[in-house]
C-alpha cells in the first residue's frame, strides 16, 4: 500500500489507525483492510463529488484526461454550493463536450 501511494510504511500505518478510529475502516489481521458502512458512504460521496467536477470540466471543453486529473484535486476544495452550481450548469448544458 505504501509503494502504491508513494509514502512510507509508517505513514500508511498512521493513516489506517486514524481511519479506523474515525470508524471508516476495519482492519482484520491476515485478511486486510475493509471499509465500514460509514466508510462506504464517505467513499460514495467522494466519487459523486469527483464526477460532478469532472463532468463540469468536460462541458467546458477540457480534455477527458486533464478533466479527470484536475477534478481529483478540485473535488476536495469546493463547497457544496459550488458543487450544486457545477451540477446545475452541467445539467443545463449537457454532460460532456459534444
Amino acid at each position: 500500500m505504501a509503494a502504491r501511494l508513494g509514502v512510507s510504511q509508517p505513514t500508511v500505518a498512521k493513516m489506517l489507525k486514524r481511519l479506523a478510529s474515525l470508524g471508516f475502516i476495519q482492519m482484520i489481521p491476515w485478511r486486510g483492510v475493509f471499509l465500514t458502512p460509514e466508510g462506504e458512504k464517505l467513499a460514495q460521496e467522494s466519487r459523486e463529488r469527483h464526477q460532478i467536477v469532472e463532468n463540469f470540466l468536460l462541458v467546458l471543453g477540457v480534455s477527458p484526461e486533464i478533466a479527470r486529473r484536475d477534478a481529483e484535486g478540485m473535488e476536495h476544495h469546493v463547497s457544496q454550493e459550488t458543487l450544486d452550481a457545477f451540477l446545475a450548469f452541467t445539467q443545463q448544458h449537457g454532460t460532456s463536450a459534444e
